[in-house]
């Protein structure tokens, strides 16, 4: 029997059988709903308002408080379709799923720091125009052998020169076509020139290529002009992947135990694609013009973006299929809109220290300085790298998305609506927050929890332990159905029609990821036999990082207490060195080695780490003499 769903308010209408999953009937209307379990039926994100119809709702109701219960609210991962529905997705539940088309990126700024790292416009892809002699019975050789030649007359070794079947096949008619007078686009691989594509006439003004930041939580595109240096065009989106879990290891877990590699990949190719053609459509840029591509994300992204399995990257010895992944077609990966465009990625180091990390340290420069340098990237994994120009060690802290909303009730993404500062008043405990958008918030995000964390510490709503005390005698403290909690926004305040609060769940969750941070920088300095004096400069890049308070981000001890203005904040270095790689090919073998000078330290069989790990589950740490800026601030709070 077949059941029709309609979800609100995206308005999407979708047919399934009688007793389908309702959060594969999720996925199958195209419908984004948070989950970071991927749908295993752990995290309880997915909720869903039943507005008609019925399902069965399984084990839903642990996850839903009594309120939410009757309010008709269910899991859509545990339940199941039993008649036709009407299904509202709540805006708590709710993502962000257009993507942002932004012009005119600050080249200016990007290119200079790419020169500045020794960069050039130097690209692996050339396009050369081809003025050919007219075939005469004298000088009668066969087109390919006329290219062959042509190339060689302007200063290209062709004497390997390789071309495919399909431009072979199109070579006669566009030599043609061209009146002899053609654009020819190579690779140069080695000794060898590999033919990408022929057209006819003078193309060699336009052409474009596209930097790529496959991230576990965002897709990040520069269109280029490849004559230039010129960022055309920027976009963005939510990874698709998110829908089949938050982190790499539900994704691993996905693409292998249920067969979801395919649709892995298929939705971040298809976030490529949705992409690139519309910064192709608002740049009036022909999509056969984009002929490079180079893409930068971790071990695990780029193992789903190219198909390949990564089930060994989460088990023991945690060995990735590859580090360097070789240039393919776009089309072998089932890039639609310029399937001949040639896509590198930036080398990984080792299973959980990808591109993106070789990107950042490319782009930081700490691999040229003689000084000892922190370069950190915050995001769903915490992957760190210390060095100077002598030595570079790295490694990951599996801190887990916290940070990014998963395992809090009341967490999110950084999105419209999301609390992203906080202030409590350390007498009345009233709390002042702002807001993503300047709306009534409906959660959360990573840096609203940090300030809310250091807050809570700072003020005596919690102790060093992270556990609320009800002592305080403030109305903001409450037990709940899971035990205490601290009131951030009234239910009137909200958006959601319910008080957004901060368990202890939450904060011990939230202790845990920031001790985990901790914990990998000073087990990477301890491995060198140094102390954070030794470190002149601690370099903070992804999305999320731009975002911390770094004070806020010291008092609770998921940064060491370093003075401030040896932090510096980077952005997006995952995109930044993807462009760097794109434009100069200098720059692109600076990365490969080093990748390849990157010594990999695994966090997760180290006894030092847990140690490390063990002594931060404390605000900021179980030694205050660690954090002496933070204890001066307690003993003047406290006088």
């Amino acid at each position: 029997m077949k059941r029709t769903i309609t979800f609100i308010p995206d308005n999407v209408t979708v047919t399934v059988d009688d007793n389908t999953n309702l959060f594969k009937a999720v996925k199958a209307a195209g419908v984004y709903v948070l989950s970071s379990c991927g749908g295993k039926g752990n995290c309880g994100k997915c909720k869903v308002v039943i507005k008609e119809g019925s399902v069965e709702p399984g084990k839903s109701r642990s996850y839903l408080s009594a309120e939410e219960a009757e309010r008709g609210y269910v899991l859509a991962c545990h339940s199941r379709v039993k008649a036709d529905l009407l299904v509202e997705i709540p805006p708590e539940s709710r993502m962000q799923a257009k993507h942002k088309i932004a012009t005119g990126a600050k080249t200016d700024e990007i290119l200079k720091l790419m020169k500045d790292a020794g960069g050039c416009l130097e690209s692996r892809i050339n396009r050369i125009y081809l003025d050919l002699p007219v075939p005469t019975i004298d000088d009668n050789i066969a087109d390919f052998e006329r290219v062959r030649r042509g190339l060689d007359q302007a200063g290209f070794n062709a004497a390997h020169l390789h071309m495919n079947y399909l431009m072979l096949s199109k070579l006669p008619r566009v030599l043609r076509e061209g009146a002899w007078r053609v654009t020819v686009t190579v690779l140069s691989v080695s000794e060898v020139l590999e033919v990408l594509d022929i057209h006819p006439g003078n193309a060699t003004k336009t052409r474009y290529g596209a930097a790529v930041d496959i991230g576990t939580t965002t897709v990040v595109v520069y269109l280029v002009d490849l004559t230039n240096g010129h960022i055309v065009g920027t976009a963005s989106t939510y990874n698709s992947q998110v829908k089949c879990g938050d982190d790499v290891i539900t994704r691993i877990v996905y693409a292998t135990e249920r067969n979801g590699l395919k649709e892995l990949q298929e939705l971040a190719v298809g976030n490529m694609n949705a992409l690139l053609a519309d910064l192709a459509e608002k740049s009036a840029i022909p999509p056969g013009m984009i002929d490079y591509i180079v893409v930068a994300g971790n071990t695990t992204m780029m193992h789903l973006f190219y198909g390949i399995d990564p089930a060994n990257i989460r088990e023991e010895p945690y060995i990735p299929a590859a580090t360097f992944f070789p240039p393919i077609r776009g089309k072998s990966v089932g890039l639609a809109l310029c399937p001949q465009a040639i896509i590198y990625s930036m080398p990984n180091v080792a299973s959980y220290v990808g591109g993106d990390i070789t990107a950042g340290v490319l782009v930081s420069q700490i691999h040229k300085q003689e000084a000892v340098s922190l370069f950190i990237d915050i995001g769903t994994n915490g992957e760190i790298v210390l060095g100077n120009k002598d030595w570079l060690v790295t490694a990951a802290c599996s801190a887990g998305p916290a940070f990014e909303g998963s395992g809090i009730k009341f967490g999110m993404r950084a999105m419209e609506g999301a609390i992203e500062e906080v202030e409590i008043d350390p007498k009345t405990y009233e709390v002042n927050y702002r807001v993503i958008g300047d709306a009534k918030p409906i959660g959360i995000c990573g840096s609203g929890m940090i300030d809310a964390l250091a807050e809570m510490y700072l003020t005596g709503v919690i102790d060093q332990k992270g556990k609320i005390r009800e002592e305080i005698g403030s109305k903001r403290v409450r037990r709940g159905e899971h035990g205490l909690e601290f009131v951030i926004a009234w239910r009137v305040e909200s958006a959601i029609n319910k008080e957004i609060v901060i368990t202890e769940v939450d904060l011990d969750n939230l202790i845990r990821a920031k001790a985990a941070i901790y914990a990998g920088f000073a087990t990477l300095l301890s491995h060198m036999g140094m102390g954070f004096d030794a470190v002149e400069k601690l370099y903070i890049a992804g999305g999320f990082g731009r975002y911390i308070d770094v004070e806020r981000a010291i008092t609770i001890g998921m940064l060491p207490d370093l003075p401030v203005e040896k932090f510096q904040f980077l952005g997006n270095t995952s995109i930044m060195g993807a462009y760097y790689g794109l434009l100069c090919d200098r720059l692109r073998h600076e990365a490969e080695e080093i990748a390849k000078r990157m010594t990999y330290v695994e966090l997760s069989v180290s006894h030092s780490f847990m140690d490390e790990y063990m002594q931060a589950l404390f605000l900021p740490h179980t030694d205050l003499n660690a954090f002496p800026t933070v204890k001066r601030e307690l003993e003047k709070r406290k006088k």
